[in-house]
C-alpha cells in the first residue's frame, strides 16, 4: 500500500516560508520605521526619566532585528514570487511603499548613532550608521525618481486616486537629510564635513519641493473627493512625516553647523531652524487634529485593523523629534511639553499596533492574500409575450 509521506521538516519549513512571503509587500518596512522611531524619539526628549535610555536602546535593537528579518523575507519574496513583486511595482497603491525600504534603513542607521551605540559601541555604531545611511540614501533617491516616473508613464492614475501614500517616496530623502548630520562630527574637519552637511541640505531641498508639489494634490482630493476609504484613513497621518522630519532636519543642521559652514559659527542655520520649524510645526498640529477627526469618524463606522495603522507611529515620531529640536533652539518650555505629550501618544500607538500586528502574523491573517470581492446575485426577471414582468 502506497501512502503520501509528509515532506521532511526542512522541506516543510521551506515550503511554509515560501507560502508566507507570497503576499509580503514593501509596506511591511513600516514596522521597522515605527519601531526605530520609538527609540530615536525617546532619546531626543528633553526629560530623562530613569530607564528611558536603556529601553530606547532595546527598542532600537528590536528594530534592527526586524530589519534583518524583513530584508531576508523580501529577498525570498523576489526569488520565489517574482510575479507578485512585479505586480507590486505596477500597482499605484503599492509602489509608493518602496520609499519605506529607504526610510527603514535610514531609521535604523540613525538609531544606531543615537541609542544603539550604548549596546554596540561608538565605532560599530558609526560604521553601521554610515553603511545604512549610504544605502538608504541611494534607495531613497531611486524611489523619489522611479516611483513618480512609474506613476506618470505606467500606472495611469486618476486625480480621485490621490492618497497620502503618494508622499512616501518623496519623504525618503528628507529622512536622509535628517540622518546625515549625525555622521558629520565623525568625519575629518574641513571639506568632508562641509560636503556631507551641504549634501544633506540638498536632500532637504529636493524632498521639500517634491512634497510641496504633491501635498496640494492630496489635500485637494480630500476636500473634493470626500473621506478616504475606512482602511486607508490612518494614512492621513503620513502627512505629518515630511512636516516633522523637515523640522528635525533643519534643527540638526543648526546643531552641527558651527565650525562646518562659513559664517559666524553657523548662526544662520539656527535662525533657519526657528523661522522654518515654528510655522511648519504649527501646520503639523493642525493636520494632526484633522487626521484625528477623520480617524474618530472611521472608527465609529467600523474601521478595523490593517497595516495602515503603522502610520500612527513614524510620522508622529518625527513631530516628537521636531518639537525637541525647536525646544533646543528656542528654549521654550512649551516645545518641551509638546515633545513629551507627543511621545506618550507615539509609545501608546506603537504598543497597540505592534501587539495587533503580532496577533495578525501568528493567526496568518496579515500574511494571507487579498480576499476576492463578494459576488452579489441579482434576482432574474423576464417578460412574457404580453409584456408583463415575472
Amino acid at each position: 500500500m502506497i501512502t503520501d509521506a509528509p515532506p521532511p521538516p526542512p522541506l516543510a519549513l521551506a515550503l511554509s516560508l515560501r507560502t508566507a512571503v507570497r503576499h509580503l509587500g514593501p509596506n511591511w518596512y513600516a514596522t521597522v520605521m515605527g519601531t526605530a522611531m520609538v527609540g530615536t524619539a525617546g532619546a531626543a526628549l528633553p526629560v530623562r526619566p530613569p530607564g528611558l535610555r536603556p529601553a530606547c536602546a532595546a527598542v532600537w535593537a528590536l528594530s534592527l532585528a526586524l530589519l534583518l528579518a524583513l530584508l531576508a523575507a523580501r529577498a525570498l519574496h523576489w526569488r520565489h514570487h517574482p510575479d507578485r513583486a512585479r505586480a507590486h511595482l505596477r500597482d499605484p497603491a503599492t509602489a509608493p511603499f518602496y520609499g519605506c525600504l529607504a526610510m527603514a534603513l535610514l531609521a535604523v542607521g540613525g538609531g544606531a548613532l543615537t541609542v544603539g551605540r550604548d549596546w554596540i559601541g561608538t565605532d560599530a555604531a558609526v560604521a553601521l550608521g554610515a553603511v545604512l545611511f549610504a544605502t538608504g540614501t541611494v534607495v531613497a533617491l531611486a524611489a523619489a525618481v522611479g516611483v513618480p516616473y512609474l506613476m506618470a508613464v505606467r500606472h495611469a492614475v486618476q486625480p480621485g486616486q490621490a492618497s497620502p501614500v503618494w508622499l512616501l517616496p518623496l519623504v525618503a530623502p528628507m529622512v536622509s537629510a535628517a540622518s546625515g548630520p549625525l555622521l558629520v562630527p565623525h568625519l575629518p574637519p574641513g571639506q568632508p564635513r562641509q560636503t556631507l552637511l551641504l549634501a544633506c541640505l540638498a536632500l532637504f531641498g529636493l524632498s521639500l519641493l517634491g512634497t510641496l508639489l504633491m501635498l496640494p494634490v492630496v489635500f485637494g482630493r480630500l476636500m473634493t473627493g470626500g473621506p478616504l476609504p475606512l482602511a486607508l484613513t490612518p494614512a492621513l497621518f503620513l502627512v505629518l512625516g515630511p512636516l516633522g522630519q523637515s523640522t528635525t532636519a533643519v534643527g540638526k543642521f543648526a546643531d552641527v553647523a558651527p565650525g562646518v559652514v562659513p559664517g559666524p559659527d553657523g548662526r544662520e542655520l539656527t535662525v533657519l531652524a526657528v523661522l522654518y520649524g515654528v510655522p511648519v510645526m504649527g501646520f503639523a498640529l493642525l493636520w494632526l487634529c484633522l487626521a484625528g477627526a477623520h480617524l474618530v469618524r472611521a472608527r465609529r463606522q467600523g474601521m478595523g485593523f490593517s497595516m495602515t495603522w503603522w502610520a500612527f507611529t513614524f510620522p508622529v515620531g518625527t513631530c516628537v523629534t521636531g518639537s525637541a529640536a525647536l525646544a533646543r533652539h528656542t528654549g521654550l518650555l512649551a516645545y518641551d511639553g509638546l515633545a513629551v505629550v507627543l511621545y506618550v501618544v507615539l509609545a501608546a500607538a506603537w504598543a497597540v499596533v505592534a501587539a495587533r500586528t503580532v496577533r495578525g502574523v501568528v493567526s496568518g491573517a496579515l500574511l494571507a492574500g487579498p480576499r476576492p470581492a463578494p459576488v452579489v446575485l441579482r434576482r432574474a426577471t423576464g417578460r412574457t409575450t404580453s409584456g408583463a414582468v415575472r
